[in-house]
């Protein structure tokens, strides 16, 4: 059994799990090319080694100046034609009506390609089911880092990013919030933006490598929901992720995640004093904006402990 579990936990460091995301077939199975194959890249076949791997295994031209497509299109393009090609998105699960493809898999000017990008960036997110660790919610399905933020990998492989419930739990109710530019590069366990209530400031790690695509306006305009709802109106900014398999190494996922927030809650209860650890070890969790209310727990204190950056 453990050995089983040691297993699965590895298997997560090396396969990116999109949220909700629901088919697994790898397009290189669907097109009929291998045999049998799951997709451990969120469907980002642009970024993928194992499309790039294939491409090279089977001599696939490339175009100089554009972008290369994925291998697995000149093999639909084969099997396909006219009015009997299915849209990747149909074939990835992305939209469940059934869709042609009129762009010969040119997905790059597809107009519906960039109509789906659009909406997932404008439309409401999906509300995550939780689970509560000492009191602290934990969002089914996210990615955490040691920086208390979480990193939700959607379909196509973007990653929105928020703060996670016990930052906020940490620090109560934000004031400001100062995000990355879009087109800004952040670099994960790097500092990627910051936070402020009244006159101190705090700094927080980028949970992964990736190009700033999108900002929470609404956040930003109103900092106070990314306390009162961390993991869904409250989130930051989308990035394009650059090394998304290697990121994995540096974040907590499910069960590790748990064991990890277990961990930082009961750090947490030692700083607060004996009282406070002998509530811990009964299972007892954090209370609401930490700073504000217990005395003598330092801003730049928490900052160092439990963001992992400087004082500002």
């Amino acid at each position: 059994m453990k050995e089983s579990k040691t297993k699965s936990a590895k298997m997560k460091k090396k396969r990116v799990i999109g949220f909700q995301v629901l088919e697994e077939e790898c397009i290189w199975m669907k097109a009929g090319v291998v045999n049998f194959r799951l997709c451990d890249n969120d469907y980002d076949c642009y970024n993928c080694p194992f499309d790039q791997g294939m491409r090279k295994a089977l001599n696939l031209e490339s175009h100089e100046g554009q972008r290369e497509k994925p291998g697995w299109v000149q093999h639909l393009q084969k099997d396909y034609h006219g009015a009997s090609r299915p849209c990747r998105h149909t074939l990835t699960g992305r939209i469940n009506a059934p869709k042609i493809c009129t762009m010969n898999y040119e997905c790059y000017h597809c107009p519906y390609d960039q109509m789906l990008d659009e909406l997932d960036l404008g439309r409401p997110l999906h509300a995550p089911t939780y689970k509560l660790v000492s009191g602290i919610r934990i969002a089914d399905g996210y990615y955490y880092h040691m920086g208390h933020s979480w990193a939700r990998f959607e379909h196509g492989g973007r990653v929105r990013v928020g703060f996670d419930d016990f930052l906020v739990k940490l620090f109560g109710a934000i004031q400001t919030l100062k995000l990355p530019p879009l087109g800004a590069t952040l670099k994960q366990a790097q500092v990627g933006w910051t936070f402020s209530r009244e006159y101190r400031k705090a700094a927080v790690l980028s949970p992964v490598t990736g190009t700033v695509l999108a900002t929470n306006h609404r956040a930003l305009e109103h900092p106070e929901i990314t306390n009162d709802d961390p993991y869904q109106e409250g989130w930051l900014f989308i990035l394009e992720p650059k090394l998304p398999k290697r990121d994995l190494k540096g974040l907590y996922y499910a069960d590790d995640g748990f064991r990890w927030m277990e961990q930082e809650n009961g750090k947490l209860m030692s700083l607060m004093g004996p009282e406070y650890e002998q509530l811990a070890a009964t299972g007892g969790g954090v209370v609401n904006d930490v700073f504000g209310n217990v005395p003598g727990m330092g801003w730049n204190r928490l900052v160092r402990t439990f963001l992992r950056t400087e004082k500002m």
